[in-house]
């Protein structure tokens, strides 16, 4: 198991390569990494995993109660809830079942709630109901004024998306798959080994990946992989920014569910959720665009929000802002999940993964995998896997106790008891944990993705110079980069 930020690439084939190590390419990592005969590879373009669509989302574990019925989404984020809410509480990703609400507003849309009942139900899901407007303001005493009902699903959770990423590629990596970053895919040939075995051949800025099977996750640029790269073009991805605002840990008592809007063609919309960080989440928008770089927040798309939300929940925006930030999702032209096998090929591709993606991430792996089995057969060993050794993540929720509340983890180690980010309350022995563990951050942002440390009111402003000096210690000392 390796993971490499530079140098030279090995020159032996893989046996299958996955791009793209977000949360979905992570996922199909770690499931190839029960398959201990394989010799797997995921090369992502950033310097970290996670570090695109997959770190900044509104956080929600998925119910798929608004799915399109029959739809190939529909089947695998159910699925997905299921195997995720299991797998966080093995492995200690926070978690916390909040329930939804699906506001009603006007007229308008309360009409539209029977519907939306009956694709709840068709969607396999029986613990949605309408409730009535008094139910509503006494289950959310904070909400503006103009609420007719709302559709109550319970099944609803909100989850910390960061180290789910995390967990994923850690155990791939401790399963024996090589991990490959800062290697963006600019070109894919054909090779032929001496033994007579046909590779794809990836060009990246560190040199050449070699691999019998490619699992295209890219993401974003997974249309452009599939079209540019390899001669396809079944889906073209038009980035979908959403901002959002990031509202003070004071806020969080005037929320107790997610509040989601009636959704509209453009997804989802403006919603007030509560996070496992403790904080309140306003947004997203829904901007189509046509940069794939544009994570920017602006003045209007901040303004829209702010006007959305007072009509939410008008005394949030009476708190302090923590922070804004925008993300893009991978849109397409079509309705569903974009998964497609190219057998001929060796080729398989993961495209249009929105925001359900999270979700649907371990239940896409296994549909993935079940893919490549049938598409390689005997060519792979993808019989019966193996069970891969727990993991087990820091803990970044509010709900759980943290290092610093803990009195057992602090008498065996001090580091836990000294605090260097005051705002989120983290240790030093947290940051050590972070920088050598096995997928180390390759960044400030990358250890706050790990640790919550910069993540607060302050920013960063106080202990900023403490954690740049912890982290460029830790890596001089040896920890991977």
């Amino acid at each position: 198991m390796t993971v490499t930020a530079k140098g030279p690439l090995p020159s032996e084939p893989y046996d299958v390569t996955v791009v793209g190590a977000g949360v979905v390419g992570s996922a199909v990592a770690r499931e190839l990494a029960a398959h201990h005969s394989l010799r797997v590879a995921l090369v992502e373009a950033s310097g970290d995993i996670g570090d695109g669509t997959s770190k900044a989302n509104t956080a929600i574990l998925h119910t798929g109660f608004d799915a399109v019925p029959g739809s190939l989404e529909s089947r695998l984020v159910r699925e997905g809830q299921r195997l995720l809410a299991a797998y966080a509480a093995e492995s200690g990703i926070p978690v916390e079942p909040v329930g939804a609400l699906l506001i009603a507003w006007d007229e308008e849309q309360l009409a539209a709630l029977p519907d939306l009942l009956k694709k709840a139900k068709a969607n396999d899901y029986d613990d949605a109901r309408i409730i009535g407007a008094d139910e509503v303001r006494s289950r959310e005493p904070h909400l503006g004024e103009s609420v007719l009902g709302a559709l109550d699903v319970p099944g609803e959770s909100i989850i910390c998306p960061w180290t789910t990423t995390l967990a994923y590629a850690t155990q791939a990596v401790r399963g024996g798959v090589d991990l490959h970053l800062n290697c963006a895919v600019e070109g894919v040939g054909s090779w032929v080994s001496p033994s007579g075995s046909a590779c794809h051949e990836l060009t990246t800025p560190r040199g050449v990946v070699r691999t019998r099977y490619l699992i295209n996750a890219a993401g974003l640029h997974a249309d452009v992989l599939d079209r540019r790269l390899l001669g396809r073009g079944e889906f073209t991805v038009t980035p979908r920014r959403g901002q959002l605002i990031v509202f003070d840990k004071l806020a969080r008592d005037l929320v107790r569910h997610i509040l989601l809007p009636v959704p509209t063609a453009l997804g989802k919309g403006v919603l007030v959720a509560p996070t496992v960080y403790g904080n309140v989440l306003l947004g997203p928008t829904a901007e189509e665009l046509e940069d794939k770089r544009a994570t920017g927040t602006t003045e209007d798309g901040l303004a829209g929000l702010r006007a959305k939300g007072r009509r939410i929940l008008p005394s949030l925006l009476d708190e302090e802002v923590t922070a804004v930030y925008a993300g893009l999702r991978a849109a397409t032209e079509h309705d569903d999940y974009q998964i497609h096998s190219a057998p001929e090929e060796r080729y398989i591709t993961v495209g249009g993964i929105r925001s359900t993606g999270l979700t649907a991430s371990m239940a896409i792996a296994e549909y993935v995998v079940g893919l490549l089995a049938d598409a390689a057969g005997p060519d792979l060993d993808l019989t019966e896997p193996a069970t891969l050794d727990p993991v087990r993540m820091p803990n970044l929720g509010e709900a759980f106790a943290r290092p610093y509340q803990r009195a057992d983890l602090i008498a065996t180690d001090s580091a836990y008891g000294s605090i260097v980010c005051h705002c989120e309350r983290v240790t030093r022995g947290e940051i050590r944990d972070a920088l050598i563990s096995t997928v180390p951050p390759g960044s400030l942002d990358g250890l706050r993705r790990r640790t919550r440390a910069r993540g607060g009111r302050c920013q960063g402003f106080y202990c900023g110079a403490a954690v740049r000096e912890l982290f460029d210690g830790w890596g001089e000392s040896g920890a991977a980069r």
